[in-house]
């Protein structure tokens, strides 16, 4: 690979992460609403007690001050302290993140597997009537407003089927008998979470991939391939298909950070306890360190994802060196 390719990435990279912190600290400054008012409920708490809780958040400096505190404290590791926890902020989202990466997880994995699938049928079978078919589905389930589709679920498979459970990551107040039954019933409270937030990415992706094939199957590589004698089949999973996924990777790479903040209004519909959860009740109670802590960690994982797709892409199409 070439250095300086490298280098300028990593360099862009950082000054967009520098940049990130800015806007990060900025924005929730400017939000309506007094943080001191969700920390001081007692509205008779006496001015000692009021200018003693702003000390502690680092309430009683100036906004610039703040933001210097906040850069110090970023380049020792501490992301504040929370509000609404009385904890560090580290400490709450390391709590919260594993449950989200499971739930984005297994939705990444079968929204690429089934997407690309579908995407390259359609576009193979162009104008047919599986195309047509494949084609409707993916634009209707990208267009789907994923909290209505997760109520959707809820109605149908939980209320009226009974088959799923209706909140939580665990039956509350259950016992197992085995770490097995455990992951059964975590399994159980998954389905219907992953389901919902696959689906809108399972468009997304067969569409992007159709689009991308259909383009790649007019090249003249193409059309020399199949001179050559080759069969269909093998122009397809030789030739097409792996420059067809070149527009795959950016796509997932933005939607691998995207996903880890996205899941607030699936996690929020079905109570699992994850960081799209956690960023709603941080909303709701002004709760600015935890609220920043989550942002930065989703920029700079949508950043870091881009990063790597830039690398990845470097690989797979030699002509990408700029």
């Amino acid at each position: 690979m070439n250095r300086n390719y490298l280098l300028k990435k990593i360099f862009q990279s950082l000054i967009t992460i520098f940049l990130v912190l800015i806007i990060n600290y900025i924005l929730f400054r400017v939000m309506p609403g007094d943080p001191l008012q969700m920390l001081m409920r007692n509205p008779k708490a006496s001015g000692e007690a009021v200018a003693r809780t702003k000390a502690l958040f680092g309430l009683d400096r100036p906004w610039y001050a703040q933001f210097f505190l906040y850069l110090r404290q970023l380049l020792h590791g501490d992301l504040g302290l929370s509000f609404l926890h009385k904890k560090p902020v580290l400490e709450v989202i390391a709590s919260r993140i594993l449950p989200t990466l499971l739930l984005a997880g297994c939705a990444e994995v079968i929204a690429i597997l089934v997407g690309t699938v579908i995407g390259i049928v359609s576009a193979w079978k162009r104008g047919k009537k599986i195309d047509v078919i494949s084609l409707s589905f993916a634009l209707v389930t990208y267009s789907m407003p994923t909290f209505w589709l997760g109520i959707v679920f809820v109605a149908f498979f939980s209320v009226f089927l009974r088959i799923f459970p209706t909140t939580g990551m665990v039956t509350p107040g259950a016992t197992f008998i085995s770490e097995f039954a455990h992951m059964v019933d975590i399994g159980r409270h998954l389905v219907l979470p992953t389901l919902t937030l696959s689906l809108v990415m399972i468009g997304e992706y067969a569409l992007i991939m159709r689009n991308s094939l259909i383009d790649i199957l007019t090249e003249d590589f193409i059309t020399t391939a199949r001179a050559k004698g080759f069969t269909e089949q093998y122009v397809l999973r030789r030739h097409a298909v792996p420059n067809a996924l070149l527009p795959m990777v950016t796509i997932v790479a933005i939607n691998l950070g995207l996903v880890i903040g996205g899941t607030i209004q699936v996690e929020t519909i079905f109570s699992w306890p994850g960081l799209g959860r956690l960023m709603y009740e941080a909303l709701m109670n002004r709760d600015y360190p935890l609220l920043q802590g989550i942002f930065l960690l989703v920029s700079i994982s949508v950043i870091g994802a881009n990063f790597l797709a830039d690398i990845l892409y470097s690989y797979l199409d030699p002509r990408v060196k700029g």
